[in-house]
């Protein structure tokens, strides 16, 4: 049962993280848009990224947290290694980083944004980042 889990686990986490690398980038494409003073892209980029974080995005967010600590649950021993923590602490702030995308496609949606497409372009990096090191704690172990 365990690797069932774990196989869930790791198709609810890459699709997370598809929605976490794709809605920043419509976030470049909108501010591009509001810049541009094009409405009608503004409101289709608006309706993208509604569907994209209410379809896709958090229901893979809580997939992964939920699966995740049934994984916990049925091998508690990882609780005790220090590669866990630090993957633990990672997930939290991408967690965080879910809810500033929140904030951001409210603002966007509002008119009320002013942050430029240079920055949600480097916004846009945080979760490959935080990918790379998720995926060498979880593999290597090294601590």
């Amino acid at each position: 049962m365990y690797l069932w889990i774990k196989a869930f686990h790791l198709v609810a986490m890459v699709t997370w993280f598809a929605a976490l690398f794709y809605l920043p980038r419509l976030f470049v494409y909108h501010a591009m848009a509001r810049d541009k003073g094009d409405t009608l892209a503004m409101e289709y980029f608006t309706v993208m990224e509604r569907k994209l974080f209410r379809g896709i995005m958090t229901p893979s967010m809580i997939a992964v947290i939920a699966l995740g600590a049934w994984l916990l649950f049925m091998a508690p021993g990882f609780l005790s290694q220090g590669w866990l923590h630090t993957k633990l602490l990672l997930v939290l702030l991408l967690v965080g980083y879910h809810h500033m995308c929140l904030a951001h496609m409210k603002r966007l949606a509002a008119g009320t944004c002013t942050k430029t497409h240079t920055y949600f372009r480097w916004f846009n990096e945080a979760p490959v980042v935080a990918l790379i090191l998720i995926v060498i704690l979880a593999m290597v172990k090294p601590y």
